[in-house]
């Protein structure tokens, strides 16, 4: 089981960048801690960051028969990226959007989500704690669709063998 984590713009400035509305808590801790959490679990786990739109839409479709699942924080192409939501909906893997602040409870322009409409999920407003809830969540659903597979195998073997 592999999920990758992408993390959108300015999420390298966590813990520099308004602490006020992100909190103290860099983005090299939140990735450790969801490494812990993923190793405890068996899950590969890899984490790509850019500022770039692009470099972004390019990581989600490599995603594509690589991963299992994706975790995304959009960050400001949240409300603004077309492509991105684009990208998510062509690799049709699970993905959960996450944010830190609640969105609902910022300025009008951060209240519309482009992405979250083509996510399996969305976690908003915990904190760096969302990270860990994404977690949790993907692996569940990714538990989901193995067993899922592995009920239709068997039903499908056991048809083979009735014929």
């Amino acid at each position: 089981m592999k999920i990758v984590v992408i993390q959108g713009p300015n999420l390298n400035m966590l813990g520099v960048r308004e602490q006020q509305v992100y909190g103290p808590m860099r983005l090299e801790q939140i990735h450790a801690q969801m490494k812990d959490v993923a190793t405890q679990n068996g899950v590969d786990i890899e984490f790509y960051q850019s500022n770039l739109e692009g470099e972004i839409v390019d990581r989600i479709q490599e995603c594509y028969g690589d991963a299992d699942g994706i975790i995304i924080n959009p960050a400001a192409y949240t409300h603004t990226s077309i492509a991105i939501r684009d990208a998510i909906s062509a690799v049709n893997l699970p993905t959960i959007e996450v944010h830190i602040s609640n969105i609902y409870r910022r300025e009008e322009f951060r209240q519309k989500s482009m992405t979250a409409p083509v996510c399996t999920s969305s976690v908003i407003g915990f904190g760096p704690f969302g990270y860990h809830l994404a977690m949790v969540g993907m692996m569940q659903i990714l538990s989901e669709i193995n067993a899922m597979r592995q009920a239709q195998a068997s039903t499908a073997q056991q048809g083979e063998v009735e014929e």
